[in-house]
């Protein structure tokens, strides 16, 4: 009967361990995960941010050429955010289609991974 209950404990002590380690272990893989769509994110909005810079400067470098080429600045910023509002209308009517699945998708591979 003193065996039976040594055992019992033992066991019960074995339980405990077993659902503390499950415990850390889960704690451990969902700040892993956080960590990961952090640093995904931060880097993304980086990426996002200088690419913006880029697109700005490269904008303003092809109004004042095209201002050049046809004798009037205007014109040149205006051909400029035509190109500009032409793309924007294109993601626009392709954002269900093209730019929110390739966000979902890249958040479920970031979770994933």
């Amino acid at each position: 009967m003193e065996e039976l209950k040594n055992k019992a404990e033992a066991l019960t002590e074995s339980v405990k361990e077993y659902v503390e380690t499950y415990y850390k272990l889960s704690v451990l893989n969902i700040t892993e995960k956080a960590t990961n769509v952090a640093s995904a994110a931060l880097s993304g909005i980086l990426i996002l941010f200088l690419g913006l810079f880029i697109l700005l400067f490269s904008g303003l470098a092809l109004a004042v050429w095209l201002g050049e080429l046809l004798d009037s600045r205007s014109l040149g910023y205006l051909i400029v955010a035509l190109i500009f509002l032409l793309i924007l209308v294109i993601l626009f009517l392709l954002r269900k289609r093209i730019v929110f699945p390739g966000i979902k998708n890249a958040i479920i591979k970031k979770l994933y991974e």
